[in-house]
């Protein structure tokens, strides 16, 4: 089962709000999820972005693949930098 961490679109018609969730590729956007992650809303001046750090650094080392705008979303937070960091470190002790 491919696992991937993406937008879950919530809220009212022309009100976006998302949730970010990692769910089976396999499912429908607004489908079954696995577990959810976070939150990102987009209408609010600035956006607003709350992630899970631990959930989310966890889902990417079980392997699971951001989707574009949740890639993008990671890296404002600075989990991807993280999570390449302890990629890293992991390989330096090996």
């Amino acid at each position: 089962m491919a696992v991937k961490l993406r937008l879950r679109r919530m809220g009212a018609k022309k009100r976006p709000f998302y949730r970010i969730v990692a769910a089976d590729s396999r499912a429908p956007r607004d489908g079954k999820f696995i577990e959810e992650v976070g939150y990102y809303n987009p209408i609010e001046t600035p956006a607003v972005v709350k992630i899970d750090e631990e959930k989310a650094l966890s889902w990417l080392n079980k392997g699971a693949i951001p989707t574009d705008t949740v890639r993008d979303l990671l890296s404002r937070e600075g989990l991807m930098k993280k999570f390449h960091e302890s990629k890293m470190t992991k390989k330096d002790n090996k």
